[in-house]
């Protein structure tokens, strides 16, 4: 039986829907079946038309269809919550208090308190909780997380991770383009600019992959663009519960990048390398020995790479593929749950409402650095 989805947002021209229903698909786990996928009634429906939604089932708005949906005896079971930033919260903070497992587009919240309230729900509740972190779905990501696992790094001492763009580099807001006029909005997108779109990313990976976590941070936020309210760039140093010492680039004006997220991992003994526009390519270099090339679908692929890898080496697999993972484990899970058994181990991998607790945690933490006058600054968690 396929899992009953709903979606709030997500309706026609938006992307991220598009890349959510998508990667639903991929695998054929999950049916949409509902939705309030537009603040506009009218597109609302239109657009459940157009994905094959009944529409008896297309809500004027995400509190009326969590309603419903809960008393449905076909009701949805899990929901996908794909708007701006601002609506996040709330939305998942009435499927989850519907008996509704939640997928979140992140970062998860714009403020602290409403991330510690739907982590307490999340808590109270039982329900699954996936915050989409898409890059975790890459097969050599987790490819590299296993091997950092393993050993095979050494001590790890340095970490790396950049993440520019360049689509911000003029004052795109001004033109009434949407993903930017939400995105500079510290009203619709939070207290992080860049940091909060693709910083967050680039934040979680560095733990994903390393299994260490972050104790402080120095931050410097800049927006370049003149009138822009939030930062456009974000630079910082780490410092890493092992006493490992690293730097985080987010920027949205970088000229000359496109998705450009890098991560570099170095060891006493070894260092990794994964570059997301060549996506199915890890680098691996052991002291004092010839770097190589390790691929997704070869044979030193291990299995946390080979369970997530969809069609033999050689043909390129990438984002829509890495979304389509995580909503697989994300099934994987919520039927373990319902059948009463222990989940799969590959599908404990995907983000969870704890991880998007810390994004914000970093967000908020980040502001503070910079604000002070770029100072070093505690990302342990208070009460």
């Amino acid at each position: 039986m396929k899992i009953r989805l709903g979606m709030v947002g997500g309706g026609t021209g938006a992307l991220i829907g598009d890349v959510h229903r998508i990667a639903a698909r991929l695998d054929d786990r999950y049916e949409l079946v509902a939705g309030a996928f537009s603040s506009d009634p009218i597109r609302s429906k239109e657009s459940a038309a157009q994905f094959g939604v009944a529409e008896d089932r297309a809500y004027e708005d995400f509190a009326t269809m969590a309603q419903e949906e809960h008393v449905r005896a076909d009701g949805i079971e899990a929901v996908a919550i794909v708007t701006p930033n601002y609506l996040h919260h709330a939305p998942a903070r009435a499927f989850l208090e519907a008996g509704i497992h939640v997928i979140c587009d992140k970062p998860l919240t714009t403020c602290l308190q409403d991330a510690r309230e739907l982590q307490a729900l999340v808590e109270e509740t039982g329900l699954l909780f996936a915050v989409t972190y898409n890059y975790s779905g890459y097969p050599m990501v987790r490819q590299a997380r296993e091997m950092i696992g393993n050993g095979e790094l050494g001590d790890i001492r340095v970490v790396q991770v950049e993440y520019p763009q360049d689509w911000l580099s003029t004052d795109l807001e001004a033109s009434g383009q949407k993903q930017a006029t939400w995105r500079t909005d510290p009203k619709l997108a939070g207290a992080g600019g860049s940091l909060g779109d693709i910083g967050t990313h680039a934040f979680h990976l560095i733990e994903f992959v390393t299994g260490l976590e972050v104790t402080s941070l120095l931050a410097d936020l800049h927006a370049f663009v003149q009138g822009r309210q939030l930062d456009d760039n974000a630079q910082m140093l780490l410092r890493f519960n092992n006493g490992a010492r690293g730097s985080l680039w987010a920027s949205q004006v970088a000229v000359g990048h496109e998705n450009g997220l890098r991560i570099r991992v170095y060891g006493d003994h070894a260092s990794l390398e994964w570059f997301q526009e060549q996506s199915n390519q890890l680098r691996y270099s052991v002291l004092g020995e010839t770097p190589r090339v390790i691929t997704r679908g070869c044979s030193a692929a291990g299995d946390s790479a080979n369970a997530v890898t969809r069609i033999p080496g050689g043909h390129p697999e990438g984002f829509l593929e890495a979304f389509a993972n995580l909503y697989r484990d994300f099934a994987d899970q919520i039927q373990a749950l319902k059948n009463q058994q222990a989940t799969p181990g590959n599908a404990n991998l995907v983000p969870t409402v704890t991880d998007g607790l810390k994004g914000v945690e970093f967000v908020e933490k980040a502001v503070l650095s910079s604000t002070n006058g770029g100072v070093w600054t505690s990302l342990e968690s208070e009460p």
